[in-house]
């Protein structure tokens, strides 16, 4: 049996904020965009269909949690969830907030810019204001 583990590529490109029921919750790194990832810890999930009824309601309910908790923190214009996973097929999630000024609008985050990294100070803060959102 095998268990599961974060693709080195997610790990590559986030940082990891909490663990929820079924999901660890992760910042992408990319200070351009308010930006968590949602990758349910289930062994070999690639589409949103591979989770049973209750992981999906669960991860519906996550989903929540993690847009609510940007839309709190970054009040931005827009929400935007998406489930690819066209380079990635591990099952993740992606809530970014999107703003109508910001540097993709209104085209989607990927291939508009060049990801910019955050300064390891400001990775430190982002992380731990994001972890406040979510319950303990």
């Amino acid at each position: 049996m095998t268990h599961w583990h974060l693709d080195a590529r997610l790990a590559d490109d986030t940082a990891p904020v909490c663990d929820l029921k079924l999901c660890e919750v992760r910042l992408m790194d990319d200070a351009n965009h308010p930006w968590l990832v949602l990758v349910p810890k289930v062994d070999g999930a690639v589409e949103i269909l591979d989770l049973s009824p209750a992981q999906r309601t669960q991860l519906s309910h996550e989903i929540d949690t993690a847009a609510r908790a940007l839309k709190t923190l970054f009040k931005p214009d827009k929400l935007n969830v998406a489930a690819l996973g066209n380079l990635v097929p591990q099952l993740h999630v992606h809530v970014i907030a999107r703003y109508t000024h910001d540097i993709a609008w209104p085209r989607p985050v990927w291939g508009a810019a060049h990801a910019r990294p955050y300064t390891p100070e400001a990775l430190v803060e982002r992380v731990r204001l994001l972890h406040a959102q979510f319950p303990a």
